[in-house]
């Protein structure tokens, strides 16, 4: 296993001891032997003889055995000089407390370079620095500052935040919840999130694994990683700090869009990474993950003897990507067989509110038969007639013997509180809320349908790529960095793109007979290098159909042109077939720091900024994520036709996507591309490039 002598280690020296009570070096010592932890521990510190009953030692070079794991609390620059003693001593892995490092500035940063090369010199991999520790139960191991030693559970987690680490381990000790280990991975100078990824999914004590995400600094890496481990078990994942704020200034409809936030969403959708909005929700789909089996389908049926909380699932359930399950006549018949006349024999199933245990009995007995069931949520508020712990027993027998997830809401607090903990106890989830116990099916669902989909195929498409390296290496000696409309569409065309007909016109006069070449009617746009935004500026004139109507487009887009932009650089006006009877879309892609190409599909036009109608995936894209693109919008049924139109090409439009998913690939220095509007025709016919830009970065 990937840093074996970090969770298992045989001993540990604490480099920092300290003698004083709540002292972190005293705490540390404390916690080891406070657990039992079975191996050996050398306290280190310089001026102390014993702790805790524990012999000290001056230094790591005078302990006289060989060390698995050292734990460091000292000062920044002597930890520098310990990881150099861990080196010499052959102690391979590394804890550190200490802060002092990036977190605390310029200085602080420094310090955290050199304990980074430090670390790869002496072959040491360093946890930290400025963490809390690491907990694992199995080894009745705490490495850490926290207070409290949770649970031995089948859950492990990680997180970035130190103080995330704590207040969540304190949740965790009230609620009982057990973890096969409790990683604080501070600020990552080392080992990281890819690091535990990779350990967690090959610990045999982990069944499903919990982070607490700040950033990723090496995103590629972290898809593929996260794709293999999730198709061994569950990654749940909360991601912080993904608000606009985090999004950089840029020219393309596509770039500003494109925040943080866009990008982290389609990461963890790509590599089958289950997003929890929630602290709460990260654990309530971690319990439920960790002690149930997956559904087989997305069919869920509700128990419940009231009528309210059963409107509240269904709804729930209406309003997720399950379906209410149409039961079998059977069962329904069976239902009406025990039931009173008032009951509902239909799915919610409501068995009334003078119900006692018999009849969740009965009904579960039911239910649990039925093939048309692939989940059951048995809701209970606490009534006079209710007998709350043999029901929470009955929902127990029954959950054992499904070969189905059983999920409970049993609503309220105290009058509640035994059944509860008798679920809990037997690995049933309970939510205060029916609501939440549906957005934790709903999850259980997706990666039940996610681990049953093919590996992922990446077409690849025929290009011309050394005509697109001849243009951009022009763009560059003649430092034009917002490449030209027409040059943009080049590109486009060598990647397989089809193109309007088009003809530039410097003269009222020559786009008069280009219009007439053509074909009526036309539209006319400014061409200019330092204008991104045509519409914006009144530089887009649409369906003209004389050549008159086109003279005086002309003269009105140059004096619009002149009056808002008089420094701009006008090239002309482009004369452009117009596209009938097709629907209007954006594609495009922008870079991510962290993930690489973001690619984006939404509905187009000069509203897409303001409707925000797209969706976004990292490239590269398979046939199948391409369509999935395309059906995550809004709009789609727009594309599939209404009101008798024709339903559009998608075809077409997904190998538009594919191709400029493989374009982002081919060539790194494009920053941004975008193709506003790429017109989709009636299926059969294609789509066409109409407007484009694209961008290559600054060397």
């Amino acid at each position: 296993m990937l840093l074996k002598k970090l969770f298992n280690p045989k001993s540990v020296a604490i480099v920092g001891a300290s003698t004083h009570e709540g002292k972190i070096g005293y705490i540390l010592v404390e916690n080891l032997i406070k657990y039992k932890y079975k191996g050996k521990i050398f306290p280190i510190n310089p001026k102390a003889k014993e702790i805790l009953g524990l012999k000290v030692y001056p230094s790591l070079k005078e302990v006289p055995e060989s060390v698995d794991l050292a734990i460091i609390a000292v000062k920044p620059q002597i930890v520098l000089d310990t990881i150099k003693l861990c080196g010499q001593k052959g102690i391979d892995t590394a804890v550190v407390i200490s802060a002092g490092f990036k977190e605390a500035g310029p200085e602080g940063a420094r310090l955290e370079e050199s304990l980074k090369k430090l670390a790869k010199e002496n072959g040491v991999r360093v946890l930290g620095p400025n963490c809390v520790g690491l907990i694992d139960t199995s080894a009745r191991l705490n490495a850490s500052f926290a207070t409290g030693m949770p649970e031995k559970g089948q859950i492990g987690f990680f997180s970035q935040s130190g103080a995330m680490c704590i207040a969540i381990l304190d949740w965790a000790l009230g609620e009982k919840v057990g973890f096969s280990k409790f990683i604080s991975l501070g600020n990552k100078a080392d080992i990281s999130e890819i690091d535990m990824l990779i350990a967690l999914g090959e610990d045999e004590n982990t069944k499903v694994i919990l982070g607490y995400l700040e950033g990723v600094e090496h995103g590629t890496t972290f898809i593929q990683v996260a794709q293999e481990v999730s198709k061994k078990k569950p990654v749940v994942l909360i991601k912080a700090g993904v608000t606009s704020a985090g999004a950089k200034a840029v020219s393309s409809h596509t770039g500003s869009l494109a925040g943080s936030e866009s990008a982290y969403q389609a990461a963890f959708k790509q590599s089958g990474v289950i997003r929890a909005r929630t602290v709460v929700d990260l654990f309530n789909y971690g319990f439920a993950l960790a002690t149930q089996p997956l559904p087989k389908g997305p069919r869920l049926a509700i128990l419940t003897n009231s009528g309210g909380p059963g409107i509240v699932a269904a709804d729930a359930c209406d309003q997720s990507l399950l379906q209410l399950a149409r039961l079998k006549s059977e069962t329904i018949e069976q239902l009406r067989s025990f039931l009173p006349p008032m009951a509902s024999f239909f799915n919610p199933i409501d068995i009334l509110g003078d119900a006692h245990v018999e009849r969740y009995e009965k009904a579960l007995d039911v239910l649990v038969k039925d093939d048309n069931v692939d989940a059951i949520l048995v809701l209970l508020t606490p009534t006079a007639t209710i007998e709350v712990e043999e029901t929470a027993k009955v929902v127990v027998k029954y959950a054992k013997k499904a070969a189905k997830p059983v999920l409970c809401s049993f609503m309220g607090k105290m009058e509640v509180a035994k059944g509860v903990k008798y679920l809990k106890k037997h690995g049933i989830p309970n939510y205060l809320c029916p609501e939440d116990a549906v957005n934790t099916l709903e999850k259980m669902w997706q990666r039940s349908h996610w681990l049953s989909q093919p590996a992922p195929e990446y077409p690849q498409i025929q290009a011309d790529k050394s005509h697109v390296r001849y243009l951009l290496e022009m763009a560059k000696r003649q430092g034009q960095f917002h490449l030209s409309e027409r040059d943009a569409k080049e590109i486009l065309k060598a990647y397989g793109f089809k193109l309007p007909q088009t003809q530039l016109a410097r003269t009222k006069e020559e786009a008069a007979e280009a219009a007439k070449k053509i074909g009526f009617p036309v539209a006319l746009k400014i061409v200019s290098p330092d204008i991104s935004h045509k519409t914006d500026i009144g530089g887009v004139i649409l369906n003209l159909d004389t050549p008159q109507a086109v003279k005086e487009a002309f003269t009105e887009i140059m004096l619009r042109v002149r009056d808002k932009r008089p420094r701009a650089a006008i090239y002309g006006v482009s004369v452009q077939e117009m596209i009938q009877g097709a629907k209007e879309t954006i594609v495009g892609f922008s870079r991510d720091p962290q993930f690489g190409p973001l690619l984006m599909f939404g509905m187009g036009g000069i509203y897409v900024e303001i409707l925000k109608d797209v969706t976004f995936r990292i490239a590269p894209v398979s046939k199948k994520e391409a369509m999935e693109m395309v059906r995550e919008v809004k709009a789609y049924a727009l594309l599939r036709g209404v009101r008798g139109e024709p339903p559009a090409d998608v075809a077409a439009l997904v190998n538009g996507l594919l191709a400029l998913s493989q374009l982002s690939l081919d060539f790194p220095e494009i920053v941004e591309a975008e193709i506003n509007p790429l017109l989709v025709k009636p299926a059969g016919q294609g789509c066409v490039a109409v407007d484009a830009r694209l961008s290559i970065k600054k060397e």
